[in-house]
């Protein structure tokens, strides 16, 4: 009895031929769907990497009690609990995430790892002089951004690329472990993760023209970029897509050599999707979480019920992986965790997901409900943790000044936790409150008003919240009741129906705004140091010129951080800026 799980990170479900992609190249895809049960109502659950990752471990929902992090000490951890049992866990991976601050308790969960060094910037090889970059979209560029360009050297043929030395790794474990019992591997790939870095002869399965400067990672932000970009940046994933295909097709090859059908669960999946264009929206985190971000691809093979070629309907999330695995190898599946074993049958009735500090959603597999906080401060909105710790580093002493424990959860087994005042990367509060219908609007481009529909999906939100143990403080941001009854006075999507439209509306194209001695397009820096252009941008901007958000994007068009910033800098808003400076 074994198991293997091959991990994608950003693996976009639409793109995949069994989902209904009908131009990517991935015929391994195609082939595991035709060997597996493929699930067509897989939901993330606590979004992104990190988020997701702690409920593969711990089977429950991250994001209502704290942001990216360790795990906890009072968490329960699959790999951990497979390893008291007597199950050799093994993990392969290149996601660098692990291995930074905020990541850094996951790995030594398994009774064995390796790591691959090289992905989207991650700090390895040490070069002085700064690399030879081409010119290229991208805007936002921090320290990961040359440090990428420098990696890229040491990667340059598909043998040396992080992926294939991953997969390399787990197929060796594969291979020494074979006539062995009771192991789990965990082959995990970064990929396809912006950048979409992949060689020559994965991109030639996508011939196109393009002439323009290089563009393979987009910035989190709307999309202000000419069509003939997205298509090559769409190519760009594509390319990369196929690479991972082709290294699924490995682990599918081993599986048929070695005859490991017969005993050895497979499951095949990934943490979230990536925007592409779609509704104008690149990356993730920066928009409503829209189903091709949460909405994910999920194949799995039982060897004990042995469905092949299979569609499942159930509705299913992240927080089912570790029971599904502690069952497999039968170990007893602790209370605190709220995921169940994939089953052929019904699995829940909503399924929640979301980011900590932006919406909170629930879905029934029909409706999608994206419900933002009742006020424009998010508020309150506080971290619980005894791992105070951020993605690359440790919470700063000014947060942790006002920290004070809170009373147990039922899941920290008696462990009071700190308490301290979070804070969320986009307000979701300027998106307004949002309903969908799966089954009339698919692509979720028209976001309904139905007070009969809100009242049962809010109802079912408020239920799962509780039945996560959610804190009081989520129920006051977000003005439903934390006890009691939801009612028609606790309904926001007709109330935030204005802020909703206004967040939506498209930017102008950069070509749509007038030309001057100064403009949108200009570095924000450019724009400030102009005494005439400071002071458009305090009188449309309060607070811009002063803020400390200079030290991140005074380099960046002040068109591109619109793009990013959303709710805060509305078209109206910007257009407007933008003939005061054509006039200068």
């Amino acid at each position: 009895m074994r198991a293997i799980m091959v991990m994608f990170d950003s693996l976009n479900r639409h793109m995949l031929p069994p989902y209904g992609g009908d131009w990517t190249h991935a015929p391994n895809f195609a082939r595991l769907a035709e060997r597996a049960a493929t699930f067509d109502n897989c939901y993330a659950g606590s979004l992104p990497c990190m988020p997701a990752r702690r409920e593969l471990h711990t089977g429950r929902y991250n994001f209502l009690h704290r942001s990216w992090g360790p795990l906890e000490p009072f968490d329960d951890s699959m790999p951990e609990l497979l390893g008291q049992h007597g199950v050799y866990t093994h993990l392969v991976s290149d996601h660098y995430h692990y291995w930074e601050d905020g990541g850094a308790t996951y790995h030594n969960r398994y009774t064995t790892w390796e790591f691959f060094r090289g992905q989207e910037g991650d700090p390895w090889k040490g070069h002085v002089a700064d690399p030879e970059m081409p010119e290229d979209v991208k805007r936002m560029r921090r320290d990961g951004y040359r440090q990428d360009w420098i990696n890229r050297q040491y990667m340059d043929t598909v043998e040396r690329h992080s992926q294939t030395r991953t997969f390399d790794a787990g197929l060796e474990f594969i291979r020494t472990n074979a006539d062995q019992e009771r192991w789990f591997l965990q082959i995990e790939t970064f990929d396809p993760h912006e950048p979409f870095f992949s060689h020559q002869r994965f991109k030639d399965l996508y011939p196109h023209d393009y002439d323009g400067p290089h563009f393979d990672w987009p910035d989190y932000k709307r999309v202000t970029e000419t069509p003939d970009q997205v298509r090559h940046a769409r190519y760009e994933y594509a390319a990369l897509l196929s690479m991972c295909d082709h290294s699924l097709g490995r682990v599918l090859d081993l599986m048929d050599e070695l005859d490991l059908w017969d005993d050895t669960l497979l499951i095949v999946n990934t943490d979230h999707g990536f925007m592409l264009g779609e509704k104008n929206w690149w990356a993730k985190w920066v928009q409503p979480w829209y189903n091709e971000l949460v909405r994910l691809p999920l194949f799995v093979w039982d060897p004990r019920t042995r469905s092949a070629g299979e569609r499942r309907e159930a509705l299913v999330q992240t927080i089912d992986l570790a029971p599904t695995l502690l069952d497999y190898f039968g170990v007893e599946i602790p209370d605190a965790m709220q995921g169940l074993p994939l089953q052929a049958g019904p699995v829940r009735q909503a399924g929640l997901f979301g980011a900590h500090g932006g919406h909170v959603n629930v879905t029934d597999g029909r409706y999608v409900y994206m419900r933002a906080p009742g006020t424009a401060d998010n508020a309150p909105l506080l971290e619980h943790t005894l791992m105070p710790t951020h993605m690359r580093g440790r919470f700063s002493p000014a947060e942790l000044a006002d920290m004070e424990l809170a009373e147990p959860f039922p899941f920290t087994k008696g462990v009071r936790t700190v308490r301290v005042p979070g804070r969320s990367f986009i307000n979701p509060f300027h998106m307004g409150t949002l309903l969908f219908d799966l089954e009339t609007d698919p692509e979720q481009l028209e976001p309904i008003v139905d007070d009969e529909v809100e009242l049962r999906m809010a109802a079912l939100l408020v239920e799962a919240m509780r039945a996560n143990d959610a804190p009081p403080s989520q129920f006051e941001r977000l003005g439903l009741p934390e006890t009691g009854e939801v009612t028609a006075d606790h309904l926001l999507v007709r109330a935030q129906r204005a802020q909703a439209t206004s967040f939506a509306a498209p930017l102008p194209t950069p070509q749509e705004f007038p030309e001057g001695r100064l403009s949108v397009r200009d570095p924000l820096r450019t724009l400030i140091a102009d005494p005439q252009a400071a002071d458009v941008l305090a009188r449309h901007l309060p607070g811009i010129v002063d803020s400390e958000i200079l030290q991140l994007v005074a380099g960046t068009p002040l068109l591109d951080l619109a793009a990013m910033a959303g709710g805060s800098f509305p078209p109206a808003k910007v257009r407007a800026i933008a003939e005061e400076l054509a006039k200068l």
